[in-house]
């Protein structure tokens, strides 16, 4: 079965892209990647990764382009802060059979596509404790659950939409255009607090559609962490430990990447690896950078429930 690795990215992320390929390709250099461009600007990001690590361009740019319009036409100019972040939804009628979507903010520290395994017998699979920690915040108003449009087992079943992985054809384009319709006429459903545009989507659609779905860390004893606002985590030789246990991978989600911000020097090994670091790179980090105020205000929310 053809699998692979998606990722969507532009010219402005180009950093974030080449050091999330670079960590890939060190653990996997074989595996098919296809770069689906976040919009017109991406010829820079598509050369050099295609030069650099064989990353092949979405095949079909047609279809994207035709589907980022009618998502403009569904969706009122309001209604998503960042209407190309749907285009992750593309990929379900991409080249690949099974395959893994990857943010740009994210690296990895394995051979990160064995996630794919799991899709012979799953849907979909993705590997988060949004469901413990932010439970539906980010994702689902308390109208949902008002409403019972899902019971409170699928709402245990709720996912970052950084890192996921599931198989072409558990939908048809019909099917898609409907739901999206569909959650286009019902924005209270949704949590747009923190601006997530895709998030909040892309969950209700994979809740409505899918039956078979896994959240590695309920399965795995132990299964790490794996967002950058997590302080605890260890670096040891490049990779990040959660007390005795290696991180799958690493997500800034939410979280600064520039210097100051948290696990930078781990981004910097990734983003110049095989390369000559510059100098200017790395800058004193800030008295109290922007990244910790973020942390506190989650961490005071939380505490709260």
């Amino acid at each position: 079965m053809n699998s692979g690795i998606y990722i969507v990215a532009n010219d402005k992320v180009i950093d974030n892209a080449i050091a999330l390929l670079n960590s890939i390709r060190l653990y996997d250099p074989e595996v098919l990647v296809y770069l689906v461009p976040f919009d017109e600007c991406h010829q820079e990001v598509a050369r050099f990764l295609q030069a650099k690590h064989n990353v092949q361009l979405f095949p079909n740019l047609e279809f994207v382009a035709e589907f980022t319009r009618q998502v403009g036409e569904i969706f009122d100019r309001d209604f998503l802060v960042l209407p190309n972040k749907m285009r992750k939804f593309v990929l379900w009628f991409g080249p690949l059979e099974k395959f893994l979507y990857i943010d740009t903010d994210i690296l990895v520290f394995e051979k990160i596509a064995s996630v794919l395994e799991y899709l012979e017998e799953y849907e979909f699979v993705n590997c988060d404790y949004h469901y413990r920690s932010r439970q539906l915040q980010d994702v689902f108003s308390p109208v949902v659950r008002e409403l019972g449009l899902f019971g409170d087992e699928q709402l245990e079943d709720v996912f970052n939409s950084g890192f996921w992985a599931s198989r072409r054809g558990i939908f048809s384009e019909a099917e898609l255009y409907e739901l999206l319709r569909h959650c286009a006429a019902h924005r209270e459903y949704f949590d747009f607090t923190y601006k997530t545009t895709d998030q909040p989507i892309l969950n209700y659609i994979i809740l409505k559609t899918t039956q078979k779905r896994l959240n590695l860390v309920k399965i795995i004893d132990k299964e790490p962490g794996s967002w950058a606002g997590s302080s605890h985590f260890q670096a040891h030789d490049n990779l990040l430990f959660d007390g005795d246990r290696r991180l799958r991978y690493l997500h800034w989600a939410g979280m600064p990447m520039g210097p100051g911000g948290p696990y930078r020097e781990i981004w910097e090994h990734y983003r110049y690896l095989g390369e000559v670091k510059p100098s200017q790179v790395s800058k004193p980090a800030p008295i109290d950078p922007k990244w910790r105020k973020v942390l506190r205000n989650l961490k005071n929310q939380l505490t709260k429930k």
